[in-house]
């Protein structure tokens, strides 16, 4: 008899071909807690953390709000954590490892404050100046090791200040600059009315300090500037060194090391980006082909008045009601040409959307998740005009008309012509407040979370979510997925080429000439991901040449990262080869020295000429198919053939 394990392999083949259709969602097992927060820690790993709160799922006799996912089994384990990492951000740090910031303080049941800094109900310690280093492992490691675990001991490590709905963005050196926030729990992040813009009587954080600590924290101007509408700011750091950053309706260049604000256009059109507007925010693909250009895209938030958002206690307007904003804008902060930064209008959405989220892929598309048609992020048990809980329609969520089916912006189509949701299938699960969603290793995306509640609701209209779903863009539907080797296992800001080797089953439909002169090496950082944004995300495309040999596969002679550690800062990413538009596996690799120290930078060496094949062999094959079956023999396909073959026949 075919053993059990072979029909589980099996299924488990027959399920992943299934799932591996371009367009689809695929639920993908529980996360134990809700995802609130989430990254990617290496090529079998992802992990998650929640806020604290009444989860099920137990460690150590109190309800877990950490897990770790992973990536093939489909299955979470669940991890301690000491503090309440509720509303923290969070970075990668150069070696690979990742650090979270701030958080809440300890709460209970209900979300009720303890009297001191511990609540024995959930276990949990304020979290509001912790710092968490976590380095991830593999199966390979020892999961039970302190190694491999989250460092969460604010007496030994901690901010200068507390931070609850910081941002945080990465340096060229590998520092962290945090920045803002709320000291305590609120809607938005001001009184009302705002007769104290700075400090709101001690509710407001408006500083920044850096990790490794440069010291006291320091006031920041642009926290008064956008005071109530601030938390959770945008922030992009430019090619220059200097930071772009958005909040409420203004925008700065910020030179963080002298604390210098230089004002650009204010956004156009009333529409407010951050944090509970939640706009869909990124930076675009970074490309050789204009030398590297950093243009920001914004899309969706609320144009909602500035009144409506009312204090830290509740909303002034019943917000579910509230349409989203399908407005987009371009902005270059730097322009290459000199010229003075505008903001410009870009293709609208294709339905107004708050809390959507964009995924880079590594085919430089832009995919938007997630969010709401009305309304904001955040929960109250009440408005101004509808005084209590259990008037409330959708309970405590403050947005409503979940959108279940994602967008596609392709930013080098010409504008009128850049969203799409063309063979897109739809979710049927509301993906709302405190949702979260990361590019995968093999270019699929993880989509999980959703808890527009104070405390773990099952009952609600859009209850506490568990279930983590992957969504397969599009390029899923190739017969063939980029074989690729040589991937190094650590990158330099310039320096001599490397080599990688790409095989000829890596295209179909074209010659070998062909597939090379369209193939393209990237790398995608897919950051830390809450609250519809990806602090960190970026996707970087390196130069290459290639040579292409006359048994069909090729040899891509690609560049080093550009020696501008400003552009991709020093850490862990993933490396991509796409041709034709289909992505490769990632490899996960280094970029920088590893260290938080200034980046040596040496110039790019030159790149030998391509050559093409004389002999041009090309596939037969249409590269379109129903599923994502690899050119070569899949070795769980066969043990699966098999045992369809002995239970007919009798052999194999």
């Amino acid at each position: 008899m075919w053993p059990i394990l072979g029909w589980l392999a099996c299924s488990a083949w027959l399920n992943g071909v299934h799932a591996q259709t371009g367009g689809t969602f695929v639920q993908a097992g529980s996360t134990l807690v809700s995802a609130m927060m989430m990254f990617l820690g290496n090529e079998e790993k992802v992990y998650i953390l929640d806020k604290s709160e009444g989860n099920a799922a137990q460690i150590n006799g109190h309800p877990a709000w950490g897990s770790v996912w992973d990536i093939n089994a489909r299955q979470a384990t669940v991890m301690e954590v000491v503090t309440n990492t509720f509303c923290a951000s969070g970075m990668h740090l150069p070696n690979g490892s990742w650090a979270t910031f701030g958080g809440n303080d300890a709460v209970g049941v209900g979300g009720a404050s303890p009297s001191g800094n511990y609540d024995s109900a959930y276990g949990d310690y304020d979290g509001r100046k912790a710092i968490r280093i976590l380095n991830p492992c593999t199966d390979a490691d020892n999961f039970s090791s302190a190694q491999c675990q989250w460092f969460d001991n604010p007496a030994v490590l901690s901010m200068q200040e507390d931070r609850w709905y910081s941002a945080a963005e990465a340096l060229g050196d590998g520092t962290i600059v945090l920045i803002g926030g709320f000291t305590s729990g609120g809607y938005v992040n001001r009184n009302y009315p705002n007769t104290d813009p700075t400090y709101e009587g001690g509710g407001a954080q408006p500083t920044y300090e850096f990790y490794p600590s440069r010291g006291a924290a320091t006031l920041m101007q642009f926290m008064t500037t956008t005071s109530g509408l601030n938390s959770y700011a945008h922030t992009y750091l430019m090619p220059s060194g200097n930071m772009l950053v958005q909040a409420n309706l203004s925008t700065i260049l910020w030179d963080y090391n002298q604390n210098i604000e230089y004002p650009l256009p204010n956004m156009p059109n009333g529409v407010a980006r951050v944090y509970p507007a939640s706009g869909a925010v990124a930076m675009l693909p970074l490309v050789p082909s204009n030398n590297y250009t950093a243009t920001v895209l914004f899309c969706g938030g609320s144009d909602m008045p500035p009144d409506y958002y009312g204090n830290y206690s509740w909303p002034f307007y019943n917000t579910w009601t509230y349409p989203a904003s399908s407005d987009c804008q371009r902005l270059t902060a730097e322009p290459p040409d000199g010229s003075s930064p505008a903001y410009e209008q870009d293709d609208s959405l294709l339905e107004g959307r708050t809390m959507g989220q964009f995924i880079t892929l590594p085919d430089g598309t832009m995919l938007l998740v997630n969010g709401g048609k009305n309304g904001t992020a955040g929960y109250a048990n009440q408005t101004l005009y509808v005084p209590s809980l259990d008037q409330m329609p959708y309970y405590q969520s403050l947005a409503s008309g979940p959108i279940g089916t994602p967008a596609i912006y392709n930013p080098n189509a010409p504008q009128g012509s850049r969203w799409s949701t063309a063979g897109l299938s739809t979710s049927s699960l509301a993906r709302l407040y405190h949702s979260s969603a990361i590019l995968l290793p093999d270019a699929s995306v993880l989509i999980a979370g959703s808890n527009p509640n104070i405390d773990v609701t099952l009952d609600s209209p859009y209850p506490t979510t568990y279930t983590a779903e992957i969504f397969y863009p599009p390029y899923f539907s190739s017969s063939v997925r980029p074989q690729v080797s040589g991937v190094p296992s650590t990158l330099s800001y310039g320096g001599n080429y490397f080599d990688l080797n790409v095989s000829s089953s890596s295209y179909t439909g074209v010659t070998a000439n062909q597939a090379a002169a369209n193939t393209t090496v990237v790398l995608s950082r897919g950051g830390f991901s809450t609250h519809a944004m990806n602090m960190g995300q970026r996707h970087l495309q390196l130069n290459n040449t290639y040579t292409v040999n006359d048994d069909g596969s090729y040899v891509l002679h690609v560049s080093q990262v550009p020696p501008n550690p400003n552009l991709l800062t020093p850490g862990p990413v993933l490396l991509f080869v796409v041709v034709n538009g289909i992505p490769s596996n990632g490899t996960m690799v280094i970029v920088g020295t590893g260290q938080v120290e200034t980046q040596p930078t040496s110039a790019a060496s030159p790149l030998p000429p391509s050559v093409t094949a004389t002999s041009v062999p090309s596939s037969s094959s249409s590269g379109k198919t129903g599923g994502a079956i690899g050119s070569k023999a899949d070795p769980t396909l066969i043990s699966c053939l098999c045992g369809v073959a002995i239970i007919i026949l009798g052999a194999c």
